[in-house]
């Protein structure tokens, strides 16, 4: 029996619409499943703020669901992990500043990842400065105040930071040796716990981001008194840099970024950071982010890469210059 071509022609349209029907169905899919917004910290916190603002409108921006996904804990490496263990899919991101991604492999043995061959950097979104808080149930009102303090009560005191191994740690080995007073860091599991015993007055000072500290700083139920950075703070014109006070080293601020699991598609990630350059460039995002203290300065994948891989670069030689053992 001969066939001709005319016999398939019904049969090929009633397969090349199923096929049709399957891409599309898989295509609006991809596009329906929510969107995790990793974040290193509890709610309450700097960095759960700032995840919280970009996500309300990443959502419009890229037509998904976006969820902020708080992993708190060892100073980001919880969140990092689950980062590691996501599918590359474009559907987990991780908001993180440079604690979790260029400290943390510094400062540990084992961090359970690696920024270089477990993550891709997607892009930056700004710099901060750390600071350095009094409790307002302290009297002193500048850090010279606050050493002068310290010396009258016995010359020792705690300054709680919000993770153990992190920038604010080496800072209060320098603000002690420049003072001469014996200050022991006390790491907290993250900036909000720290917060409520510097409100109650269960401890004195903190070091943390200045996003952290600006709502209470400006309540005036803590007071800001030095910043890290070779400027002054747009946010906190009045405070002084710790390089003002004679610290230095200092000058270089962190930067807070997104990353994708290594192996992410290439088109996933520039979707992802355009729509981000957008939400960057809308003036009430801007405003808000630079209210709670943040330098507002979108860069692109590969500005960002490299960002990262020199601010590492330079904490690597500051760590080691300490003489600050890996554990």
């Amino acid at each position: 029996m001969r066939t001709t071509t005319s016999t398939f022609r019904p049969f090929r349209r009633v397969l090349l619409a199923g096929l049709f029907t399957a891409v599309a169905g898989l295509a609006q899919a991809q596009v329906s499943q929510p969107v995790r917004l990793l974040v290193g910290f509890p709610p309450g916190g700097g960095s759960d703020a700032i995840a919280r603002v970009l996500a309300d409108k990443l959502k419009d921006q890229l037509g998904q669901t976006v969820v902020v996904d708080n992993r708190a804990g060892a100073g980001g490496q919880i969140a990092a992990q689950a980062l590691k263990a996501a599918a590359p899919d474009g559907h987990t991101f991780f908001l993180s500043h440079d604690h979790t991604i260029s400290i943390l492999p510094l400062v540990m043995k084992n961090a359970g990842f690696d920024p270089a061959t477990d993550f891709v950097p997607v892009a930056g979104i700004a710099t901060f400065a750390n600071a350095l808080a009094i409790s307002a149930g302290t009297p002193a009102k500048s850090l010279p105040e606050y050493a002068a303090y310290v010396q009258a009560h016995g010359g020792k005191d705690t300054i709680g930071i919000p993770a153990p191994a992190s920038i604010p740690e080496f800072l209060v080995g320098m603000i002690g040796s420049k003072y001469k007073i014996d200050v022991q860091p006390a790491p907290y599991r993250g900036s909000a716990p720290m917060m409520q015993d510097m409100l109650g007055n269960q401890i004195k000072a903190g070091i943390a981001s200045i996003p952290d500290f600006i709502e209470n700083h400006k309540a005036g139920k803590l007071r800001v008194v030095a910043v890290i950075g070779d400027k002054r703070q747009a946010v906190l014109p009045d405070v002084p840099t710790f390089a003002e006070l004679g610290i230095t080293g200092l000058e270089d601020l962190p930067y807070y970024g997104l990353f994708a699991p290594a192996g992410t598609p290439q088109a996933t990630l520039d979707r992802f950071n355009q729509a981000l350059a957008k939400v960057i460039a809308m003036p009430d995002v801007h405003q808000r982010l630079t209210e709670m203290g943040l330098t507002v300065a979108f860069q692109p994948q590969p500005v960002f890469a490299q960002r990262v891989k020199t601010y590492t670069q330079s904490w690597d030689k500051i760590i080691k210059a300490s003489g600050f053992q890996a554990k």
